[in-house]
C-alpha cells in the first residue's frame, strides 16, 4: 500500500512539472501586454507596409508594371480604347493608360506623409480583435478610419500630377478624337476622380501585402515590439 502511494505521489510530481513546462511554453496572452502596445504593433506594421511596399509604387512603372496594383481604364472608356486600336491609334490607346499609371505613381510619393500621418493617428478601438483577425484586418480598419480623409487630401494631388506628367493633355487630345469620331456617343471621363480612387486601393493593397508577411513569416518581423505584439497571434 505505500508502495502504491509512494507510485502515485510521483507520478503526480512528474505530471505536475511537465504540465507546467508546457503552460511555460504557452503564449502568454495579453498578461503584461495591453491594447495600447498592441496598437502600437499594429502601427508598426502598417508603416513597414507604407515604408517597404508603398515606396514601390513611387518609382517609375510602380503602378503600371505590377500586375497587383496597375490601373486599367474605367469601363466608359474601354470603348475609347477599342475604338482607338481599331483605327490604327494603338500607340495613343498605350500613351493613355500608362500616363495614368504615371500619374498615380507621381502622386503617391508626394502624398507618402499623408499616409505616414494616418497610421499615427488611427485608434484601435480594440485592437487586440484586429490582431487576432485575417491577414489584412489592421489594413482593412485603415482603409475603413481613413480612405475619406485620404481622399480629399490625395485628389489634389493627383489633379497636379495629372498635369504634371501631361496626363490631362493626353487624355484631352484621346478624347477629343474619339468624341469628333462618326457614330459614337460623347464621353467626358472624371479621370481626376477615378485614379484617385484606384490609386487610394493601391496604395491599401501594397501595405496589405507587408502586413500579411509580418503576420505569416517571423523573420519579418524585425522589431522587439513586431516580435512581442504578433507572437500573441501565432
Amino acid at each position: 500500500m505505500k508502495r502504491l502511494l509512494l507510485c502515485i505521489l510521483v507520478f503526480q510530481l512528474v505530471g505536475c512539472a511537465e504540465l507546467q513546462q508546457v503552460v511555460n511554453q504557452l503564449p502568454q496572452g495579453p498578461t503584461g501586454i495591453g491594447n495600447d502596445q498592441i496598437a502600437q504593433g499594429l502601427r508598426e506594421a502598417l508603416n513597414m507596409g507604407i515604408e517597404k511596399q508603398v515606396n514601390k509604387l513611387t518609382s517609375e512603372n510602380g503602378f503600371y508594371k505590377n500586375q497587383l496594383v496597375k490601373i486599367l481604364l474605367p469601363e466608359e472608356l474601354q470603348k475609347v480604347d477599342k475604338t482607338l486600336r481599331d483605327i490604327g491609334l494603338s500607340s495613343l490607346a498605350d500613351e493613355g493608360l500608362r500616363i495614368i499609371n504615371r500619374a498615380a505613381e507621381d502622386a503617391v510619393g508626394e502624398a507618402t506623409p499623408i499616409f505616414v500621418d494616418a497610421v499615427k493617428g488611427i485608434t484601435f478601438n480594440d485592437a487586440k480583435q484586429i490582431l487576432l483577425g485575417n491577414d489584412n484586418a489592421a489594413t482593412q480598419y485603415l482603409q475603413q478610419a481613413t480612405k475619406t480623409q485620404l481622399y480629399n487630401k490625395f485628389n489634389p494631388i493627383i489633379k497636379n500630377s495629372f498635369q504634371k506628367v501631361g496626363a490631362d493633355q493626353i487624355w484631352s487630345n484621346i478624347i477629343t478624337r474619339y468624341n469628333n469620331l462618326p457614330l459614337t456617343n460623347d464621353v467626358n471621363p472624371d479621370l481626376t476622380d477615378y485614379t484617385t480612387n484606384e490609386a487610394l486601393e493601391g496604395v491599401y493593397t501594397m501595405i496589405a501585402l507587408e502586413e500579411k508577411e509580418i503576420r505569416t513569416k517571423v523573420s519579418s518581423r524585425t522589431t522587439d515590439l513586431l516580435k512581442k505584439v504578433f507572437a500573441l497571434q501565432d
